[in-house]
């Protein structure tokens, strides 16, 4: 995990002071990228105890399009906890729904996705079409003196991304984000890690992930995002028969909070131990043996199915959550 730390002391020497919407200022710089090798270990942070079962259970909630605090408690991960219940915007949002209530969040996105299309009703073949693709009517109405229908459907992104590794792993086109402009203004807090690209390489039979973050706060959200990432690489090459490898970050906007100066200051004296092995619960399908396709574990998966071995770490450290 050196770069991780080459990366904090980079933005921290080499950063400009900005005001933000948090309250607390940060030292940013535009532009970064980390790359891992999981074949080498798995990008935990070293110089500091992570919180490994927390990243985990966040996934497992996304993975399972949780939009509620308690049920992110209940995975083990209390970081929505403020977000949800202490945000003042989003405490006066009228779209909250009560206590815990987050919005219209990740995993919402990930694999509830709202898709609507108005179609001329004259255009019967396109109508046809989308209704043949699991959309359905909802509405109908006039414009302009044109009569057209309203059709929806709830895509799941993670699954067709899944099912694509299987029957076109050469498509350049499996991705999935979670920036729905028409709906930021329903989320407690718009996504940042945005936009998951996998590429599966049949010759190899190695899978790797390009993960885009708009904004990374490099003392808390890095370590987290890295761990949520390159165990998600990995339980989609275990349930489609590829071996993870290659795990590319990259962030916009990559800043320090000024109130973290001090633990990160300290992580950079630290020398980082040895990347750790990822493993996954052998209750969860392999592909690659069993020969039998079961997505339905991106859902059934529980943090428990995940553990770090030789995992190694210099004492825990903390600072606070900037919202």
């Amino acid at each position: 995990m050196k770069q991780y730390l080459e990366l904090v002391s980079h933005v921290i020497q080499n950063g400009t002071k900005q005001a933000n919407r948090t309250g607390i200022n940060t030292i940013s710089f535009p532009g970064a990228m980390l790359r891992f090798d999981l074949q080498e270990g798995f990008p935990a942070i070293t110089t500091r105890k992570m919180a490994f079962k927390s990243a985990i259970g966040e996934m497992c909630g996304f993975l399972r399009g949780v939009n509620n605090a308690a049920e992110f408690r209940a995975l083990g991960c209390k970081v929505w906890d403020q977000n949800a219940n202490e945000n003042a915007q989003w405490l006066a949002n009228p779209f909250r729904q009560g206590e815990d209530d987050l919005g219209e969040i990740y995993g919402v996105q990930w694999r509830k996705w709202p898709a609507y299309k108005q179609i001329p009703l004259s255009n019967t073949a396109a109508i046809e079409q989308t209704l043949s693709n699991g959309y359905k009517q909802i509405a109908q109405g006039e414009e302009d003196g044109q009569a057209y229908v309203v059709l929806y459907k709830a895509i799941d992104q993670v699954r067709q991304c899944v099912d694509t590794i299987i029957k076109d792993p050469g498509s350049r086109r499996i991705l999935f984000h979670g920036w729905n402009v028409a709906q930021l203004d329903e989320m407690a807090l718009p996504p940042c890690h945005l936009l998951y690209q996998f590429h599966p390489n049949v010759e190899t039979k190695e899978i790797s992930l390009t993960l885009y973050i708009r904004s990374n706060d490099l003392g808390l959200g890095t370590p987290f995002n890295l761990t949520e990432g390159a165990a998600l690489l990995s339980l989609i090459g275990r349930l489609t028969g590829y071996t993870p490898r290659w795990f590319t970050y990259f962030i916009g906007d990559a800043h320090v909070y000024e109130n973290h100066l001090d633990m990160l200051n300290e992580q950079l004296k630290r020398e980082p131990f040895a990347m750790p092995k990822l493993k996954i619960s052998d209750r969860v399908p392999e592909f690659a043996k069993t020969g039998v396709y079961q997505p339905e574990w991106l859902e059934l998966v529980e943090p428990s199915d995940f553990s770090l071995e030789g995992y190694e770490h210099h004492a825990p450290m903390t600072a606070p959550m900037a919202v």
